[in-house]
């Protein structure tokens, strides 16, 4: 029963945010998304490469929905997400007879990884996912995958994060750098 009883949960749910700090997040959203997305239509339309990979709306949502959160902070974004890949190519390198397994390694080891290097960033799990499951476009990137498009991609959410979020008098972004 105790078991059980844990599954009822401590707290109530967080307050709702204010109407301005919806826009401000809807804003960094369009804005960080849009860029990656822009660059990845102008510089690599046509091409074998990429810049925009589906881990990245879950990364907006944080460094621009949950700008507080540990799990949003530049260390966090950019760290997880290059781990994260590295992981996902290697178990996918290593393991891509049984992809099914290949997916569960490449998981389970990134959260392990984030949790060790204090750069523990949810969308990093989907990173380490997309590169084993991601297709043949990923996959011969190899390597490469975790610079372009992860690394390049984050930094780019990480720059317009850093414009966007200091804007209004209410917002700070980061909370920390190391």
């Amino acid at each position: 029963m105790d078991y059980l009883r844990k599954m009822k949960g401590t707290t109530q749910s967080p307050p709702r945010v204010g109407f301005r700090e919806i826009c401000w997040s809807w804003i960094g959203g369009l804005l960080g998304i849009a860029a990656v997305g822009y660059l990845n239509d102008r510089l690599f339309e046509g091409s074998d490469y990429m810049l925009i990979i589906g881990s990245f709306g879950a990364s907006a949502v944080l460094v621009f929905g949950a700008i507080k959160s540990p799990l949003a902070q530049p260390p966090n974004l950019i760290g997880g997400h290059l781990i994260s890949a590295l992981i996902g190519v290697s178990a996918y390198m290593l393991l891509h007879p049984w992809i099914w397994l290949a997916a569960a390694v490449a998981v389970a080891t990134a959260i392990a990884a984030m949790h060790a290097t204090k750069t523990l960033h949810p969308p990093g799990g989907a990173t380490a996912l997309i590169a084993v499951i991601g297709g043949d476009k990923i996959h011969k990137l190899g390597y490469l995958y975790a610079f372009m498009p992860v690394t390049a991609g984050a930094l780019i959410l990480l720059l317009v994060a850093l414009i966007v979020n200091n804007i209004p008098k209410t917002r700070r972004y980061p909370e920390f750098w190391i």
